[in-house]
C-alpha cells in the first residue's frame, strides 16, 4: 500500500522555483531515499510534504491530498519532521525534549515506555538524559532529534541529513540505531541525505534528485553498483 505519493510536485519560495516537478512514492513500512548534489531540491522536497513551503502537484498521505495544509495538520496526520539542523530545544533536558514529542499523546503509561525504548535505542542519551539539549555534542542532538521525532508515534518520519556534520563513527552509529528503529516499529522513511553510501544501508530504493527534478529512480543495489550514476549525480 503506497502511504505517500508526489506527482509532479513544485515549490517556490516567493518567485523563485525550487522544485520543477518531483515524482516518488512511499510505501506502508518502506525506507526511500532522496539522494543528490547540495542545491538538488532535497530538503525542499521534505519542506513540501510538511507544509513549510508554497506547492503544486499532487501531494498525498494515506490517500488523502495534504496539499495546502499547515505543518502543524500534517504533523496531526501522522509525519514526523527531522529537520537539518535537528531542531533540539536547547534549554531543555533530553528527557523533557522527549516528552515535548509527545504532546500530543494522552497514555502516559505507553509515553513512559517510549521513553524508555528511546534511551536503549540510543545508549548515549541514557548518560545524558538529565542534561541540557544544547550540552550535548552534534551526534548526540542528532539521536535525540530522532527520538524526540519517534515520541510522536508518526506513520512517516522525514529524516533530513542525519549524518550532516557528524564525524564518520558517529554517522555509522546514528544510522544503525536508525535502521533499528526502522525494522522494530514499522515506521514508514523518507530519507534526504547527500552521504549516499549511509542512505543506501537504510533505504530500499532511492530517487535521485537533479536540480529540482527527478532524473532516476531505482533500488539501493542498483544505483550503489551503478558508478556512473555515483560520478554524475551523488559525487563519487
Amino acid at each position: 500500500m503506497t502511504l505517500l505519493e508526489l506527482d509532479g510536485v513544485t515549490a517556490s519560495y516567493g518567485p523563485v522555483q525550487v522544485l520543477e516537478g518531483i515524482s516518488l512514492s512511499v510505501p506502508e513500512g518502506g525506507a526511500v531515499g532522496v539522494l543528490g548534489a547540495n542545491g538538488a531540491g532535497k530538503t525542499t522536497t521534505l519542506r513540501a510534504i510538511s507544509g513549510a513551503v508554497r506547492t503544486g502537484g499532487t501531494l498525498r498521505f494515506d490517500g488523502r491530498d495534504i496539499k495546502g495544509l499547515r505543518p502543524e495538520q500534517v504533523a496531526a496526520l501522522g509525519i514526523a519532521h527531522v529537520p537539518e539542523g535537528r531542531g533540539t530545544l536547547g534549554q531543555l533536558t533530553v528527557r523533557e525534549n522527549l516528552a515535548v514529542g509527545a504532546y500530543r499523546r494522552r497514555d502516559r503509561r505507553a509515553i513512559a515506555e517510549d521513553v524508555d525504548y528511546c534511551l536503549d535505542l540510543f545508549p548515549q542519551l541514557q548518560e545524558r538524559v538529565g542534561s541540557r539539549a544544547a550540552a550535548l555534542s552534534g551526534g548526540e542532538q542528532q539521536m535525540l532529534a530522532v527520538g524526540r521525532a519517534f515520541m510522536a508515534r508518526p506513520r512517516l518520519l522525514l529524516l533530513d541529513e542525519a549524518s550532516l556534520g557528524l564525524a564518520p563513527g558517529t554517522a555509522k552509529t546514528v544510522y544503525a540505531a536508525i535502521r533499528r528503529l526502522r525494522v522494530e516499529s514499522g515506521i514508514a522513511m523518507l530519507v534526504v541525505e547527500q552521504n549516499a553510501n549511509l542512505a543506501f544501508t537504510l533505504v530500499d530504493t532511492a530517487t535521485v534528485l537533479e536540480t529540482g527534478r527527478s532524473v532516476l529512480t531505482g533500488t539501493s543495489a542498483e544505483l550503489a553498483g551503478k558508478d556512473e550514476i555515483r560520478r554524475a549525480y551523488l559525487g563519487g
